[in-house]
């Protein structure tokens, strides 16, 4: 060694302090990223046993529903109106008003078959064979 041995080590053990406190730095981080991954590895065994309740719960079920009965077909009023009020829905690719329907049906334009078409239709909507979709606009109901 040359020179100075005090300052020689002097310069050593500064050197030695200044990583001794990066080491506790990073050991410090390293200690943080673990507790970090720690909570992440909690949080997913959590996560993964929840899964397997509910998979258990799900497998315990019946397998078999019962299956709702069908609603009944509501019946369409007597007369032959009525069938081809049905008939002109049938054809029909938008919904219709009671004057469109008459028009259908080549029933003349007058006030008194519209309106009785009008009652009719409501008569429809009334039993859940037709919807009234706007007041006044009525259409076959979707499934």
């Amino acid at each position: 060694m040359s020179g100075d041995p005090q300052q020689t080590l002097g310069a050593l053990l500064a050197r030695l302090e200044v990583r001794e406190r990066q080491i506790a730095v990073e050991a410090e981080a390293a200690h943080e990223q673990i507790a970090q991954l720690t909570a992440l590895l909690d949080g997913l065994a959590q996560a993964a046993e929840h899964i397997t309740i509910t998979r258990k719960t799900l497998l315990e079920l019946p397998d078999e529903t019962p299956s709702a009965p069908a609603a009944p077909t509501p019946a369409l009023p007597g007369g032959p109106a009525y069938q081809q009020i049905m008939a002109v829905f049938a054809e029909a690719d938008a919904p219709l008003r009671a004057r469109s329907v008459c028009e259908a049906m080549d029933l003349d334009l007058v006030p008194n078959n519209i309106n009785n078409v009008r009652i009719k239709l409501k008569r429809l909507t009334g039993r859940g064979i037709l919807d009234e979709t706007e007041p006044g606009l009525f259409t076959r109901p979707r499934p």
